[in-house]
C-alpha cells in the first residue's frame, strides 16, 4: 500500500476487529455472540456495517449464523507464538515508570479465567489482582496495561499507591524478590475499548506484549498484557554472532514520535 491508497472500509476494519476477537477466543463456542444491534452500538457503526463484516468471518469458516438462534464463533487451533528474551528488561521497567505518567482505569480482584490461570501457574477460578492502566509521555498515551498479579501479593498495596508508582517498584518495597521475566511480542488491533483510552481509531495496529514476570522460586509474580501505540514506542535489541547464530546481547526499549527518550522501558508495563 502506498500514501495514496484510499483507507480500509469501515466494515473491513470492523471484521479486521471482529476477526482478532475470535481468534483470541473472546467469544466462547457455546454461547452466541453479541447480535448486530448490540455491536453496532458498541462500534457505534450501522447494522449494515456489522452484517458485512460477520459475511466475511463466515465465508471465512470463523462463525456460523444459525438461523433463530445466532452468530457462534469457531475460531481455529492457534499456533505457538514466536518467543524472544530481552535482557534488561527489568531495570528499564523500573525507569520508565519514573518517565512517564499513568491514569488507573480499573482496579478489582477477579477470579482467574482457565487461560489466565495456566500463565500465572494458579488453580483456575483462584482470585488475583486486575489492574488496567494508561501510560502516557508529555500527556500523549501510548500504552494500555493489563496486569494480574496474586491476590496475596496485591494486598500489599491499594489503589492509590499503584496510580502514583510503577508495578514493579511495588512490588520490591512490599519485599517481593523479582528474579527474571519472559515476554512474547505480536501485533493486535485495537477494540472499542481501548481504542478511545490510547486517542487511536477502532481497527489501528498496535505492538502487544505478553510478559510473565518471576521471583527466585520460579513463581509467576505479575502475568501482563500491553498495547502500545507503534508510532510511539519500539524494541532496541542488540545482538552478538555466535557461530550461524545470533543471540541477544542486550535488549532496550527505545521510545519514539511524541514519547521520545521518556517512553523508555516501563512501556512494556510495570
Amino acid at each position: 500500500m502506498t500514501a495514496s491508497d484510499p483507507p480500509l472500509p469501515l466494515y473491513h476494519r470492523v471484521y479486521l476487529v471482529l476477526r482478532q476477537l475470535v481468534l483470541e477466543g473472546r467469544f466462547p463456542a457455546a454461547l452466541a455472540m453479541p447480535g448486530e444491534h448490540e455491536l453496532a452500538g458498541e462500534y457505534k457503526v450501522s447494522r449494515i456495517t456489522i452484517r458485512r463484516a460477520l459475511q466475511m468471518l463466515e465465508r471465512e469458516g470463523l462463525v456460523v449464523r444459525r438461523r433463530g438462534a445466532g452468530t457462534f464463533a469457531r475460531p481455529p487451533l492457534a499456533a505457538e507464538p514466536v518467543r524472544e528474551n530481552l535482557r534488561g528488561l527489568i531495570e528499564n521497567l523500573l525507569v520508565m515508570g519514573l518517565r512517564t505518567t499513568v491514569r488507573l482505569v480499573a482496579f478489582d480482584y477477579v477470579p482467574a479465567t482457565p487461560e489466565l490461570a495456566a500463565v500465572m501457574g494458579v488453580p483456575a477460578g483462584a482470585v488475583v489482582q486486575r489492574s488496567v492502566r494508561v501510560r502516557a509521555a508529555r500527556e500523549q498515551p501510548f500504552s494500555h496495561l493489563t496486569a494480574w498479579v496474586p491476590e496475596a501479593i496485591g494486598r500489599g498495596y491499594g489503589r492509590d499507591d499503584l496510580a502514583a508508582k510503577p508495578m514493579l517498584a511495588l512490588l520490591e518495597a512490599g519485599g517481593v524478590a523479582i528474579a527474571r521475566a519472559e515476554q512474547t511480542i505480536s501485533a493486535k488491533l485495537a477494540d472499542a475499548a481501548v481504542a478511545p483510552l490510547l486517542g487511536v481509531e477502532v481497527g489501528a495496529a498496535l505492538l502487544w506484549v505478553r510478559r510473565q514476570v518471576f521471583d527466585p522460586s520460579g513463581r509467576v509474580i505479575e502475568a501482563l498484557e500491553a498495547l502500545y501505540r507503534p508510532e510511539m514506542y519500539a524494541y532496541q535489541i542488540g545482538l552478538v554472532r555466535d557461530g550461524a547464530m545470533w543471540n541477544p546481547q542486550r535488549a532496550e526499549a527505545a521510545g519514539q514520535g511524541a514519547a521520545g527518550q521518556g517512553a523508555a522501558g516501563q512501556g512494556v508495563g510495570g
